[in-house]
């Protein structure tokens, strides 16, 4: 069976999309999900920017593993291309890719967008991480498991 991913997109991909990657990794590995693999990338990556420490922390503090060597990576069209599906962020995320194929809004799993803690205290990552456990619960749940099927 050939691989499929699922593709989160954020703008600076440090703090929301990498911590997306991460929670529905360890998703999909709890549940031994096989045949998906789960990237990253931001719209707007600075060259030499790190995942945000917070982002690291409050994986830690809910027992997600997380990827040592993550590198924030830049949007390309070939990583949409490869991809399943793609997930952003917030609409206006989707809105600047909605031409390039199987993009959908995290909204249309949980019914918000996932709020942008860069800059907030560990109290906004946490609401991040709660918003994103959630969302990646539900991708589970009402997408890879029914695309299994």
């Amino acid at each position: 069976m050939k691989r499929k991913k699922i593709l989160f997109v954020c703008t600076g991909n440090t703090c929301r999309s990498p911590m997306a990657e991460m929670i529905l990794r360890a998703g999909i590995k709890a549940r031994k999900i096989k045949w998906w693999d789960v990237a990253s990338c931001g719209v707007h990556v600075h060259k030499g920017d790190k995942i945000n420490e917070n982002t690291l922390l409050a994986l830690a503090e809910s027992g997600v593993p997380v990827r040592e060597k993550f590198a924030p990576r830049q949007l390309k069209q070939k990583f949409i291309e490869s991809s399943t599906l793609v997930v952003t962020m917030t609409e206006p995320h989707r809105q600047m890719l909605e031409d390039c194929g199987n993009v959908v809004c995290i909204s249309s799993f949980c019914g918000i967008e996932v709020p942008d803690p860069y800059g907030g205290g560990m109290d906004a990552y946490r609401l991040t991480r709660r918003v994103l456990s959630m969302a990646c619960d539900k991708i589970i749940d009402n997408y890879i498991l029914k695309y299994e099927e």
